[in-house]
C-alpha cells in the first residue's frame, strides 16, 4: 500500500506564471506534516495538461527532495495517447517516483479491450506500482467490473483510484485484492467501510489531519467516530463543489496564506461570489476567523 491518505497536489505558480518549485517543496512538506502519507504530482489538480514535460519531471524531483524519505511520491503519467503515457511513465520512473497514476484514456472512448491493452503497455514501462484511475465523469468511459478484473491480472497494477460512487463496483475492486482509493473526497468513508485503503484527495490540502483520523477510526472499526468526523468535514466537501478544481482549492490555499499563485488558462481564478462561498466554508471549518462586517 502506498499510503492511506494521498493528496493530489496543486502546482504553485509564481507571479510570472512559472512553476514555483520552492513553494511546491514547502507545500509537500506541509501536507506530509498534516495527515498525508504521500502526494500525487502532475494530476488534474496539478494542472498537468498545461505543464511541459520538463516541468512535470521538475515537480517529481522537487517532491522527492522534500518528502521522498518519509512519504510516497506518485506521478500522474496517463494521457489519451498510449505512446505519450509510456514516455511520461519512463520519465517518472527515471526521476525516482515511487509509483504512477494512470487515468483511463479520455476523449478517444476506447472499447474495453483497448483500455486493457493501454494499461498493459503503460505498466510495462515501469516495475513500480501502477494506480489505475477510473473517473468516468471526466473521461466519459467507465472501467466496468469485467474490465477491472482483467486489469488486476497485470502484475504491477496494484491499486485503483475510483471516482465512481457505485459501491458494488468499489466492492469488486477490493475483492480483486487491489488497493481501493476514493477518487472523490466524499467517498473516503464509504470506501474504507468496504475495505478500501483511503483516498486520493483534494480537500486534504486543508483538512488532512481530520481525514487521516477518519480513516484511522474507520479501519479500526469505530464507524460511529468516523461518521462524526465525516459530518464535521461537510464544509470541506461543500468547498470542493463550489467550482471546478483546482480553482477552488487554490483559492482556499491562498486565503490560508500558502500563496500557491494563480492558474493557467483555460482555468481562471475564482469569482468574487465563489471566493465568498469558499471563505464561508473555511470559516465553518474554523480555519479562518469570520469576516468582520
Amino acid at each position: 500500500m502506498l499510503g492511506e491518505v494521498l493528496t493530489a497536489t496543486v502546482t504553485p505558480f509564481d507571479a510570472d506564471g512559472n512553476v514555483d518549485y520552492d513553494r511546491y517543496r514547502e507545500l509537500c512538506g506541509f501536507l506530509v506534516d498534516n495527515g498525508s502519507d504521500g502526494v500525487v504530482v502532475n494530476g488534474t489538480t496539478g494542472e498537468a495538461s498545461t505543464l511541459s514535460e520538463e516541468e512535470r519531471v521538475g515537480l517529481i524531483r522537487a517532491a522527492l527532495e522534500a518528502i521522498g524519505d518519509r512519504a510516497t511520491v506518485i506521478a500522474g503519467t496517463g494521457t489519451n495517447s498510449t505512446a505519450h503515457s509510456i514516455d511520461l511513465t519512463e520519465q517518472a520512473h527515471e526521476a525516482g517516483a515511487h509509483g504512477v497514476l494512470v487515468v483511463t484514456p479520455y476523449y478517444n472512448k476506447p472499447p474495453p479491450r483497448g483500455i486493457v491493452e493501454h494499461f498493459k503497455a503503460v505498466a510495462a514501462a515501469t516495475d513500480r506500482p501502477v494506480i489505475a484511475y477510473n473517473i468516468p465523469g471526466r473521461v466519459v468511459v467507465n472501467i466496468e467490473p469485467e474490465t477491472m478484473t482483467e486489469l488486476a491480472q497485470i502484475p504491477n497494477v496494484s491499486a485503483v483510484k475510483q471516482s465512481n460512487a457505485d459501491l458494488d463496483q468499489a466492492r469488486h475492486i477490493v475483492e480483486l485484492d487491489l488497493d481501493l482509493y476514493a477518487g472523490d473526497d466524499d467517498l473516503v468513508l464509504p470506501f474504507v467501510e468496504l475495505g478500501g485503503c483511503g483516498g486520493v484527495c483534494v480537500h486534504t490540502h486543508i483538512v488532512g489531519p481530520q481525514v487521516k483520523e477518519l480513516v484511522r477510526l474507520a479501519r479500526e472499526g469505530d464507524l460511529e467516530g468516523a461518521r462524526q468526523v465525516n459530518e464535521e468535514l461537510a464544509p470541506a466537501i461543500e468547498l470542493i463543489g463550489v467550482v471546478t478544481g483546482p480553482i477552488q482549492i487554490k483559492a482556499a490555499l491562498n486565503m490560508l496564506g500558502h500563496e500557491v499563485g494563480a492558474l493557467r488558462l483555460p482555468l481562471v481564478e475564482a469569482s468574487d461570489e465563489e471566493k465568498a462561498r469558499i471563505r464561508s466554508c473555511l470559516e465553518r471549518l474554523k480555519l479562518l476567523e469570520p469576516a468582520r462586517v
